[in-house]
């Protein structure tokens, strides 16, 4: 992939597309309620342990499922812009018949 001089003046977030920024958004939002569910439940034991893998686990499924239903979105989207417009030539083309 060439990197144009427009891309190199870019940080990383402003190069990601939506439906990864909301992944990476709702993974971070999954990590920082784990954390703070562990340290206000009484019962959990605070070692790096619980805190590793609380985080591991509600941060990809957060960011995963987010991400997945951010990109069907877009991808609906996608899909019926396509579909108006093929209907727009189809209709230009019945008109001048």
């Amino acid at each position: 992939m060439l990197m144009t001089e427009t891309d190199h003046r870019k940080n990383w977030w402003q190069r990601l597309d939506g439906p990864l920024k909301v992944g990476l958004f709702f993974a971070t939002l999954g990590i920082v309620l784990t954390i703070i569910g562990i340290f206000r439940d009484p019962t959990t034991p605070v070692t790096a342990w619980s805190l590793g893998v609380g985080s591991l686990i509600s941060g990809l499924t957060w960011g995963l499922v987010s991400w997945a239903i951010a990109t069907a979105a877009v991808e609906v989207e996608n899909d019926v812009n396509q579909a108006e417009a093929e209907q727009k030539v189809n209709e230009k083309t019945d008109e001048s018949e």
